[in-house]
Formats: structure tokens, sequence, C-alpha cells
């Protein structure tokens, strides 16, 4: 039996996914958590949101890049200059920003113009050793009204410009979803990763040791494989 189910929740706007597991799992002896690339919103925000879609969960269940991003920054003694969503800055609250040595971007949506993206770069461009932090890999995600370009779009731009390789802090990082593991006290053997991609949800899950399981909701398209 697993005792850990990690559950993708790339809720973004309505992508199709129902709530038919949290009370029959919160009421199992399995354990919960949900790991998401989200970063538009703060934690608090993606969670009232999906209480208003009556989803049972709270905060200290949710693992998302930002506060691991954060941690790392304090931990490394880095000052980012940020290229994410508004809705995400307060993560960074507790953060020096002063006289930048780094950049971090997650999903900035219409943030990602050729101005923003250029002075990211110069920002990179200019320092010694530059250091590229993306909160999450993914290509593209499922909106409303379509599939959506993904921060790793735009980080393999920056990549490619600044000759470096950014740090991946989300999935698919193996120190992500290690730390959830560490956080549940698990070994990646007692654990299953149900997400609708199969690199970053699926195949992260495996590289660590860790069963996957593909969902076809969300921006699941056959033409995947």
């Amino acid at each position: 039996m697993y005792y850990l189910l990690l559950l993708l929740l790339l809720l973004r706007h309505n992508t199709g996914y129902d709530f038919f597991t949290s009370a029959g799992l919160k009421a199992s002896d399995l354990q919960l958590r949900f790991c998401t690339n989200e970063t538009q919103l703060n934690r608090e925000a993606f969670v009232d949101k999906l209480k208003s879609l009556g989803f049972d969960i709270s905060v200290s269940e949710v693992f998302s890049p930002a506060p691991a991003a954060v941690a790392v920054l304090k931990e490394r003694g880095f000052r980012p200059h940020l290229l994410v969503y508004d809705g995400l800055l307060p993560e960074f609250d507790s953060v020096d920003k002063t006289n930048p040595n780094c950049v971090v971007i997650g999903d900035a949506a219409e943030k990602f113009t050729y101005q923003n993206l250029n002075e990211a770069f110069r920002v990179l461009i200019g320092l010694e050793k530059p250091v590229l932090f993306s909160l999450g890999g993914g290509r593209y995600y499922k909106e409303g009204d379509g599939l959506a370009l993904d921060v790793g779009a735009y980080m393999k731009a920056l990549e490619y410009a600044c000759d470096l390789k950014a740090e991946v802090v989300g999935k698919p990082s193996p120190t992500f979803f290690q730390s959830v593991l560490n956080d549940m006290g698990l070994q990646p053997h007692e654990a299953l990763m149900i997400g609708d991609d199969l690199v970053n949800d699926v195949g992260g899950a495996q590289n660590c040791g860790m069963k996957g399981l593909q969902v076809r909701t969300g921006k699941y398209r056959w033409v995947m494989f």
C-alpha cells in the first residue's frame, strides 16, 4: 500500500479536475500532499481558490516552487531580480532584492514582454557568474481558453542568450520531490505521483524512485505519445 499520494494540482483556470478523491483519501490511511508548479498565485490565494471550488485543502499540504526558491536564496546568499507574476511577489517579501546577483523567473504570463525579458537578460549577462532560477520547467499548461506557454520556454531563451544552465526549483527537480518526501518522513518507493504532465510529473517522480501515474485530463494530449 502506498502511504503518500502526490497529486498534481495544475488547476490554473478550470482545467477540468474533479475533487473526487479529497474526502475519501483524507478519510483513509493515505497521506496526501499537493505538488504544483503554480507560480501566478501565492499559496494562500491558491488554497482559497481551490476551497471555493470545493477542495478540502490547507496551506501546509501545498508544495510549490516559490517557498522552495526562497529557502535556496536565503541559504546561498542570493539577492534576486524577479520576473514573476504580481500575485506571487508576496512570497518573496522576506528576501533581500537590492543589487541583484541572480534572476528568478516564474510563470509571469503577460509580464513576459520583450522589455522584461531583456531586463532579466541584462542582469544575468552583467554578472561574473550568472545564476538563473526557474520556478518549474514546463513547456505549456492549460488555461480556460486553451494551451499557454509555460515558464520553461522563457527559461530556455535566457539559457541560450546567456550560455548558462538554469536551476529548476519545482517539478521535475529531484530536490523538490525529495522535500515533500522528507516532510512526510517517507522513502520514494512508498509514494505515488499523479499528474497530467508526462515529463514534469510522472517522469520527475520516477527519476526520484517514486511511481508515477498520468491522468488524461488538464493539458494531456494524445500526441504527446
